[in-house]
């Protein structure tokens, strides 16, 4: 990307491109959710840049940080985008859109928009894990090197192991050999966490390394994906950021 808008993703609308959707409420357990990209003219955007061989990454994330979901939905020839979501469990979710436009105004500059959604029903909130180094999912454990300040560039490192052993066949997913996300406890700020470690050859691993610059301190609940043997593993854990 040639250029970044600042902010947390917390606005359906950034320098006239609107994360627009009739969906204000969606039924629990798998549901389909419709939205469109308009740019400054109110017209639909069709035109996007790859950004980790997607041309647009999709998110959901529910008010206390569980039910993390990464989606590549699918978009109409007339510009709505289709995202199926599963597993909603009832309360208050953000739907976040991830992109870059291709062509106007706003061409080469990553946008990154969202919305709220509500899942009817009984909402059970789940309590923050603490903060934590390192998480298994899997069978796999995943530790976290790296102390973070608030609006400050720092490098974080990840490492993969799975026995005691570092794991050295992290297949190639989206473009890298992991993938990372952050959400800050409390208001669900978004950020990415870039990779730095670039792609060489279908096998990598154990240490990853990322980009972080983290806009607030506080508590962050991080999502790691990455693949191994074909199968996507997503492990989470709590970092605290001062």
């Amino acid at each position: 990307m040639d250029k970044a808008v600042g902010g947390n993703g917390l606005s359906d609308s950034t320098d006239g491109y609107r994360f627009t959707s009739t969906d204000d409420t969606l039924p629990a357990g798998k549901a389909a959710y419709r939205f469109t990209v308009t740019g400054p003219d109110g017209k639909p955007v069709t035109a996007f840049a790859v950004d980790q061989t997607k041309r647009l990454h999709f998110y959901a994330i529910r008010s206390d940080l569980t039910g993390f979901q990464h989606i590549h939905p699918t978009m109409a020839a007339n510009g709505t985008w289709t995202a199926n979501l599963s597993a909603l469990a009832p309360g208050s979710w953000r739907m976040f859109a991830t992109f870059t436009p291709d062509s106007g105004t706003g061409k080469g500059t990553a946008f990154v928009l969202s919305r709220t959604v509500t899942v009817p029903g009984t909402a059970t909130k789940t309590p923050l894990p603490a903060a934590a180094a390192s998480t298994t999912v899997d069978g796999y454990t995943v530790t976290v090197n790296g102390e973070l300040m608030a609006n400050m560039e720092h490098p974080l490192t990840v490492r993969v192991s799975k026995g005691g052993k570092p794991v050295t066949d992290l297949q190639p997913y989206l473009d890298t050999y992991a993938h990372l996300t952050a959400f800050h406890e409390g208001d669900a700020a978004f950020a990415h966490l870039h990779p730095t470690t670039m792609v060489n050859g279908d096998q990598g691993g154990p240490d990853l390394s990322f980009h972080a610059e983290l806009p607030k301190s506080g508590n962050w609940r991080l999502f790691l994906q990455f693949q191994t043997s074909g199968t996507l593993h997503t492990a989470a854990l709590t970092l605290n950021v001062g």
